[in-house]
């Protein structure tokens, strides 16, 4: 019902799927693209759903419908106290990973977070997520927190798929055939504090169920060269949805911004 009054009548950001589609794959016939648009809103109209489902799911539940491989990888440096840097881009069901990650990991998981300008969802939202014990912050206060010390060591969660804002100096590269800025809080978090920096991709595996794999990018990021965990990083990501293009968030408005503003608006300032 959602996907008649969200695609075919509404049309919700379909030109916006449809650009994004389009420069992504070049290869892709018209049907082929046709394709991948439908299946898109098909599970676009799911993630809707099972986003108002994660306001009462109980975490028996969400253990059956929302899997963790690989875990295994926070454990060393759980044991050495070492925090962890997590990024991955809006896959699958994020929102899910937002409430199974502190029952799954031995970390404490810490998202950032930028507060909507609506008040009742951004509260709503604010509650869904933090029900199993993940703590939502702004950057600043995620590195207050880090500062003053917490009780166990922090999973640091950042979603690097968004469009930077102009105030952001970004890291350019090319992602999905497109000139693109890529936010390199990641990597400037990452080596500040020496977390490791681990990588998540959320796959869907059947109607309502996912699996978030976790592949470790380094361990040691300080060692690393300028720009070569957000390389790493993002091309894990363009990996991952060309595998299953229809997976990722394409009403998102991800190119919207050019080199050329982060540009003029440099040099206004």
């Amino acid at each position: 019902m959602l996907y008649a009054v969200i695609y075919s009548l509404h049309g919700y950001r379909r030109e916006v799927v449809r650009t994004n589609l389009k420069n992504s794959f070049p290869e892709f016939s018209a049907s082929e693209l046709r394709v991948v648009e439908r299946q898109f809103y098909h599970h676009f109209c799911d993630l809707l759903v099972e986003s108002i489902k994660g306001f009462s799911i109980t975490p028996t539940e969400l253990n059956k419908r929302f899997q963790h491989r690989n875990k295994e990888i926070f454990d060393k440096f759980f044991q050495l106290g070492r925090p962890v840097t997590l990024v991955g881009g809006h896959s699958g069901n994020w929102e899910w990973l937002a409430l199974s990650a502190a029952l799954h990991l031995p970390h404490q998981p810490l998202a950032i977070y930028t507060p909507l300008q609506n008040a009742f969802m951004n509260d709503k939202i604010l509650k869904s997520r933090s029900r199993f014990g993940l703590m939502m912050r702004s950057y600043a206060e995620v590195k207050q927190l880090l500062d003053s010390g917490l009780a166990k060591p922090a999973l640091v969660i950042f979603g690097a798929d968004q469009s930077p804002t102009l105030s952001q100096q970004p890291y350019w590269t090319t992602f999905l055939n497109q000139e693109t800025g890529v936010q390199f809080g990641v990597e400037k978090f990452a080596v500040q504090y020496d977390a490791p920096v681990v990588y998540g991709f959320i796959h869907r595996l059947a109607r309502g169920h996912y699996e978030i794999e976790y592949r470790l990018i380094c361990e040691n990021p300080r060692e690393l060269p300028y720009g070569e965990i957000t390389e790493a990083h993002t091309r894990m990501l363009e990996s991952d949805i060309r595998k299953a293009p229809f997976n990722w968030l394409w009403t998102h408005k991800r190119w919207k911004r050019k080199k050329a503003d982060y540009e003029n608006h440099q040099a206004k300032q």
